[in-house]
Formats: structure tokens, C-alpha cells, sequence
């Protein structure tokens, strides 16, 4: 397999808390690669370690055929200055590391979908535009991969769309690998190649989109008068792969040819059944079936 990045029991402690323990990832080249955890799961460490902003209390980490120099960054909030243009900000950047020509700048406006914005400011830029804006200033000096931390979060749905659109573009037109941290996992599943999940600190599973598909299948939904009962009468007749969903509703693993005899069950138990159908199951539900997120009855 040909990775831009590994790492190797990648820790971070802070005093006695390990933020990020024994994380060891593999990035493909020219992929994006989705990290996915809550908030305080550890994702952002990981990526101000691989970005050369924090040091590694123990463990390792690699980048394969590019230098420190070749990772661009948007880790938190972009680092705009609000009464300048994006030129501006463009400019002053490419100048501090060298490579400064206006149409390399109108370059990277352009690819980011900014080259219309003449002389606005960018503080009266949705945001949008300052999160596009970003990814133009880690672009800079053409690295080979950029990490992204939460780039999409707080954004309106049109600029969620633009982001994916431009990130997409920047893997299947320029080959720059990306990696990228979200909560926001439906998004996140329409853009990424591969995953990484953090939990607390520590890498649950590593898997590519065709491996999840082949993890994943269906589930039977049940929505009831009464889903506590329902539930109890399921189980007791043999349906052990059952519990609530994140909605309260019965979830039932591996009785997709089962749903009619089901409905009987219930109906012959006195439970009013609202719904019954087959989902999908999605990048969200397998996330909260590997962090514990499902509760059985």
C-alpha cells in the first residue's frame, strides 16, 4: 500500500491525562482520509502532532516522500486577517515563504472558488468563505497533503457543499491527500476514503469505504405504541440482536426476511406497530455501534 503518512503508538500526555494513546494511523496517498470522534476524543491532538505544532510525548510518526514542509494546516480557526482581501491574505502568506507571484495567488483563489471576490474584506466573508479561504493559505508552497481539523463545523448546508466540492476537487484534480476531522459523519461518509475512529484517546478501528460497506449491511426498524414491550417481546422470542436505536425505536440486527413474523408478534402481543421498514446502515450507526453508542433494553 503506498501511505503518505504512518504513525506508531503515537502518544500525547498532559500531566497524567493521555489526550492521545498508542494511535497508530495509515494515510494512502492522494486519499481523504475522515477522523472521526466527539469532541475531546483526541482528534485534534493527533493532528497538531502530525503538523509539527505539538510534540510527541511518546511514539512516532512518518511522512513518506515529504518533508515537514509539505504538510499544509487549518487547525482550528483560519488564521485570516479580517480587513485584508483574500489576495491580501494570499499574498502576504506566499510572500513570508517565498513563492509569491500574482498569478500563482489567483491560482489559489481560483481553486477554492475565491477569484470573484475582488477587494472585499475578508471579515464580511460568510463562513463559508473564510473556511475556503483557509484551505487557500494551507495550500500554500503546494504541499502534498493538508490536514484539516473541523473544517466543515458551524457551516450552513451551501457551505458544507462548497467545502466538500473543493476538497474533492484538490484530491481528484491535484492528487493532494487530506486529512480531515468531523462530527458531522453524513458529511463526512459523502467525502472519505478511509476512516480512523478516536474514542477517548485511543484508535478503535481503521477501515476504507469498501471495507465498511462489506462490515455494514441492513437493519429492521420498529416504531411502536409501546417500543419498552415491544423490545421485551422480541427478545423473549429469540430476537437477541435487538435494542433501541439513538431514537428510541427498535433496532433489530439480522432479521431482515423476519419482518413479517415480526409484525405477528407483535400484533398477537397487543402492541400497536406504527412502522416497520429495512435502513441502511450508515457511517453514523457503525461509529456508534464500535463507541458503545447503541444500549440494549
Amino acid at each position: 500500500m503506498d501511505y503518505i503518512l504512518t504513525t506508531e503508538k503515537l502518544t500525547k500526555t498532559y500531566g497524567k491525562k493521555d489526550a492521545a494513546q498508542n494511535i497508530s494511523i495509515h494515510v494512502r496517498k492522494g486519499s481523504i482520509y475522515g477522523l472521526i470522534g466527539r469532541n475531546g476524543a483526541g482528534k485534534t491532538t493527533v493532528m497538531r502532532m502530525i503538523s509539527g505544532l505539538s510534540k510527541p510525548t511518546s511514539g512516532t510518526y512518518e511522512m513518506h516522500g515529504v518533508n515537514r514542509s509539505g504538510v499544509g494546516v487549518l487547525i482550528e480557526s483560519p488564521g485570516i486577517y479580517p480587513n485584508m482581501s483574500a489576495e491580501e491574505n494570499l499574498r502576504l502568506k506566499c510572500i513570508g515563504l517565498g513563492c509569491y507571484t500574482k498569478d500563482y495567488v489567483q491560482k489559489l483563489l481560483t481553486i477554492v472558488g475565491l477569484e470573484n471576490t475582488g477587494k472585499k474584506n475578508a471579515g464580511s466573508f460568510s463562513l463559508g468563505m473564510r473556511q475556503r479561504l483557509g484551505i487557500a493559505l494551507a495550500l500554500v508552497g503546494d504541499p502534498k497533503m493538508i490536514v484539516l481539523d473541523e473544517p466543515i463545523n458551524g457551516l450552513d448546508p451551501q457551505g458544507i457543499v462548497e467545502v466538500r466540492q473543493t476538497l474533492e476537487k484538490l484530491r481528484d484534480e491535484k492528487g493532494i491527500t487530506i486529512m480531515i476531522s468531523s462530527h458531522i459523519l453524513d458529511e463526512l461518509g459523502k467525502l472519505a476514503d478511509c476512516y480512523g475512529i478516536i474514542h477517548e484517546g485511543r484508535l478503535l478501528d481503521e477501515f476504507t469505504t469498501e471495507e465498511l460497506a462489506g462490515r455494514c449491511g441492513q437493519y429492521v426498524v420498529i416504531k411502536t405504541d409501546n417500543n419498552v414491550e415491544a423490545l421485551r417481546i422480541l427478545q423473549h422470542s429469540g430476537f437477541a440482536r435487538s435494542g433501541f436505536d439513538t431514537d428510541g425505536n427498535v433496532r433489530l440486527e439480522g432479521a431482515i426476511e423476519h419482518t413479517p413474523e415480526i409484525n405477528r408478534l407483535l400484533v398477537n402481543g397487543n402492541i400497536g406497530v406504527k412502522e416497520i421498514y429495512i435502513n441502511n446502515i450508515s457511517l453514523e450507526d457503525y461509529y456508534l455501534s464500535v463507541t458503545g453508542g447503541y444500549h440494549n433494553g
